[in-house]
Formats: structure tokens, C-alpha cells, sequence
């Protein structure tokens, strides 16, 4: 009886011992960015590029949220959210350009996991509260120039605060989901990052199961996040521009148009390209188009953010001007 029961017992399949090499294999120590490491001749016009663009951006949005803060006459709504949105674009930059920079100058081009999960929890999020702020930015220049009689009544702050951390909210939220979603997928040791950060299209990559619902969502979510907020934007502008049209004085419509005018360059600069990355099929031949598009939405627009909102807006000008003024009195 006892043999029988022996001879039972070793015919039963056992259970596969659990391996820790396999979930190591599949959570990868670090990540390496490849970037243009295939052509090594583009890294210092780009390490160039990157710095010049760093700099820029850092000086040009602290000068804007220094100016709004400190001139009396640019306590309203619309600088409330350009504020936001120089915040915003700092915080942006600063979360990717620091570690390009390192990576192009070195030999090991690498990210750690941890670095590069927070990488691209914060360019999501940050990314996807731009795309929600520029659509209340666009709502503010409506309710001015629409309903110009109205206007401290319907945007008034306990609205301008809702607004605001709406769009901060609704954009973590939205980075919490994608980011979980995609650091799900299991990698198989693949560690190679075509890209220059670590961004939802390059990791969904490396997978080596089907992305195919992944890729599903972030197209609903991208249509959610870009598609409808660009649709609104142009909505409200189609009435600003009926609005302005029917203003007497040609100064007002000069400044309505010049107000109006650096929004919608920001927001043709913003949403054309992260349009192009998020809602184009993947393709292998768009890879590289696809790293330039990301870099243009990534590094240029928050550079150029500050310039094109101050240059073609006399408010915020008038106020750089008021703000030296008063640094070279308190010298004197």
C-alpha cells in the first residue's frame, strides 16, 4: 500500500518552483536611451541645442511668473493661467532635458527604472494638464472679448482656482492610468529605449506581448486629452474672431487680435505635434520623425512660450519695463 502510494504521489505533476531571475529579467535595473546614438556626429549640435533651449526656457518662464507675481496690474485670470503654464512648462523641462544632456555626453547612455518611471509619470502628467490648461486659457479669451461686460462676474477666482486644479487633477489622474498600464507590461529583458526619454510610445515597444488594447486606450485617451480640448479651442475662436471683427476702434482689435494671435500660436505649436506622436498609427518608418516631433513639443514650445506671450503683448512688457524701473531705484 505504501508503495502505491509512493508511485502516485511521484507520477503527480509537481508545481514549477518559483523563479526570481524571470522577474528580474522582466523588470530590467536600468533602461538605455538610444536616441541618435546611431549617429554620433548630431550629438553636440544637439547638446548645443538642448542647453541653449534649457537655459532659455528656465529664464524666460521664471521671468513671467516673477513679473505676474509682482506687478499689481497682471493680478487677473488670463495671467493666472499663463502663470500655470510657465509653472507647468518648468517643471516639464526640467523632469527630461537635465538627463539628456547627460546622456549625450556620456559613453553609457542609461536611466535607472526608478528614474525612468518617474520620468514618465511627470512628463505625463505635466503633458496632459497643458493640453486641459491651454482649453481654459482659450475659455478665458472667449468670456473677455465675448462677453466683455461680464467678464469679472463669470471668471472670477473661486472659478480661476477651480479651473486650475481641474486641469492639474484631471492630468495626474490621467498619468497614474497610463503610466500603471504601461509599466504592466511585461519587457523580457528588453532594455533598449528608442527614444531620448522614457515616453508611453517608446516603452509600449519594448513589450514583448500583444500591445494592441494599450495602444487602444492610449488612443481614447489621447482623442479625450488633444482632439476635444483643440476642437473647443477653435470653437471659442471662431466667436472671438466674430467678436473682434465687429470692435469699432482699430487698437482694440489690433490688441484683441495680438492677445488672441500669441495663444493660438502656442496652441498650434503644442497640439500639431503631440497630435502627430499620439494619434498617428506606430509605424517603424516614423520613429525617428517621431523622437524630432516629441523633442519640438518637449524642449521648443516651452522655450518659445515666454517669447511669444511677451513680445506680442504690451501688458507684459509695459510690466518687464515697471519691474527694471523699480530694481534700478533701489539701487540708486
Amino acid at each position: 500500500m505504501h508503495l502505491l502510494t509512493y508511485f502516485l504521489y511521484s507520477r503527480e505533476p509537481r508545481a514549477e518552483p518559483f523563479n526570481m531571475n524571470r522577474i528580474n529579467e522582466s523588470v530590467p535595473q536600468e533602461f538605455i536611451l538610444l536616441g541618435f546614438s546611431d549617429r554620433p556626429w548630431l550629438e553636440l549640435p544637439l547638446f548645443v541645442v538642448f542647453l541653449i533651449s534649457y537655459i532659455l526656457t528656465i529664464m524666460g518662464n521664471l521671468a513671467i511668473i516673477i513679473v505676474s507675481r509682482l506687478d499689481s496690474k497682471l493680478h487677473t485670470p488670463m495671467y493666472f493661467f499663463l502663470t500655470n503654464l510657465s509653472f507647468l512648462d518648468l517643471c516639464y523641462t526640467t523632469s527630461t532635458v537635465p538627463q539628456m544632456l547627460v546622456n549625450i555626453c556620456s559613453l553609457r547612455k542609461v536611466i535607472s527604472y526608478g528614474g525612468c518611471v518617474a520620468q514618465l509619470f511627470i512628463s505625463l502628467a505635466l503633458g496632459s494638464t497643458e493640453c486641459l490648461l491651454l482649453a481654459v486659457m482659450s475659455f478665458d479669451r472667449f468670456a473677455a472679448i465675448c462677453r466683455p461686460l461680464h467678464y469679472s462676474i463669470i471668471m472670477h477666482q473661486r472659478l480661476c482656482l477651480q479651473l486650475a486644479a481641474a486641469s492639474w487633477v484631471s492630468g495626474f489622474s490621467n498619468s497614474v492610468l497610463q503610466s500603471t498600464l504601461t509599466l504592466q507590461m511585461p519587457l523580457c529583458g528588453h532594455k533598449e529605449v528608442d527614444h531620448f526619454f522614457c515616453e508611453v510610445p517608446a516603452l509600449l515597444r519594448l513589450s514583448c506581448v500583444d500591445t494592441t488594447a494599450n495602444e487602444a486606450e492610449l488612443f481614447f485617451i489621447s482623442v479625450l486629452f488633444l482632439l476635444i480640448p483643440v476642437t473647443l479651442i477653435l470653437i471659442s475662436y471662431a466667436f472671438i474672431v466674430q467678436a473682434v471683427l465687429r470692435i469699432q476702434s482699430v487698437e482694440g482689435r489690433r490688441k484683441a487680435f495680438g492677445i488672441c494671435g500669441s495663444h493660438l500660436i502656442v496652441v498650434s505649436l503644442f497640439y500639431g505635434t503631440a497630435i502627430y506622436m499620439y494619434l498617428q498609427p506606430p509605424s517603424p518608418a516614423s520613429k525617428d520623425r517621431g523622437k524630432m516631433v516629441s523633442l519640438f513639443y518637449g524642449i521648443i514650445t516651452p522655450m518659445l512660450n515666454p517669447f511669444i506671450y511677451t513680445l506680442r503683448n504690451k501688458d507684459v512688457k509695459g510690466a518687464f519695463k515697471r519691474l527694471i524701473a523699480r530694481i534700478f531705484l533701489i539701487k540708486k
